[in-house]
C-alpha cells in the first residue's frame, strides 16, 4: 500500500510538469539548459533565504514560541519576495545573453523568444520548488506506518501532492506573465504576480480543520482566480 501511495502522489504531484518537460522542452538542448538555469536560480533563492531565517532563529529567543512563529511568518514572505528578485534577475540575465544563446542553438533561426525563455524558465522554478515541498512526503509515504490509523486524516499525502501539483504550474504561469511585465514594462503586471505569489504562500498559515485537511477549496480559489486573470491579460 506504501508503495502504491509513493507513485501515486509522485505522478499527481510530477506528472504533468515531466509530462511539459518531454514534449515540449527535451528535444530542443537550448531549453534544457534555460530549464536548469531557472532551478539553479530557484535554489540560490532557497539558500540566502533559508540563511537569514537560520541566523534570525538563531538569534532570537527559542523559548519564545509566538516570536517563533512570527519569524516562520516572516521566513516565508521573505523566502517569497526573495524568489521573484531572482525571477527579475534570471529575466535580465537572459535578456542580456540572447545573443549568445542564439548562437550554441541548433536552429538557423532567431533565438529563442521571450514567452518561450518565460516558459521554460517558469517551469524550472515551479519544478525545484515542487521537488523540494514534496521530496520528504514522498519519503514519509514508503513507511513504516499508514496515515489515519489513529483517527487522522487519511488524505495528507494526496493533499500534499496536489498543491505541490498547484505550485508547479503556478510558477510556470507566474514565470509567462512576470517576463512579459518586464518586456512590456507593465509593472502592474509584475506587483499582481508578487502579490498572488504572497498570497499563495500565505495559504500554508491556515490552521487545519477538524478532520485535519487542508483547506484546499480556498486554494483552488485563488488558483481560478489567477488563472482567469492570467488570460484575460
Amino acid at each position: 500500500m506504501t508503495v502504491a501511495v509513493f507513485f501515486g502522489c509522485a505522478f499527481i504531484a510530477f506528472g504533468p510538469a515531466f509530462s511539459l518537460f518531454v514534449f515540449t522542452i527535451a528535444r530542443d538542448p537550448l531549453r534544457v539548459i534555460i530549464l536548469i538555469a531557472g532551478a539553479f536560480f530557484w535554489l540560490l533563492s532557497l539558500l540566502l533565504s533559508s540563511l537569514v531565517w537560520f541566523i534570525s532563529i538563531k538569534a532570537s529567543n527559542s523559548q519564545d514560541l509566538r516570536l517563533q512563529r512570527d519569524l516562520l511568518i516572516f521566513g516565508v514572505f521573505f523566502s517569497v519576495l526573495l524568489q521573484e528578485v531572482f525571477r527579475f534577475a534570471y529575466y535580465r540575465l537572459l535578456r542580456k545573453a540572447t545573443e549568445g544563446l542564439a548562437a550554441i542553438s541548433d536552429e538557423d533561426t532567431s533565438a529563442i523568444s521571450v514567452r518561450q525563455m518565460a516558459y521554460v524558465a517558469g517551469l524550472g522554478f515551479g519544478i525545484m520548488s515542487g521537488a523540494f515541498s514534496m521530496i520528504n512526503v514522498l519519503s514519509d509515504s514508503l513507511g513504516p506506518g499508514t496515515v489515519g490509523i489513529f483517527g487522522d486524516s487519511q488524505y495528507y499525502f494526496i493533499t500534499a501532492a496536489l498543491m505541490t501539483l498547484a505550485l508547479t504550474l503556478l510558477h510556470t504561469f507566474w514565470g509567462v506573465l512576470f517576463f512579459e511585465g518586464c518586456e512590456k514594462s507593465r509593472w502592474w503586471v509584475i506587483a499582481a504576480v508578487v502579490s498572488l505569489h504572497l498570497l499563495v504562500a500565505g495559504l500554508v498559515m491556515f490552521p487545519l480543520d477538524a478532520a485535519g485537511e487542508l483547506h484546499i477549496t480556498r486554494a483552488s480559489h485563488y488558483c481560478f482566480t489567477f488563472i482567469h486573470t492570467a488570460r484575460v491579460i
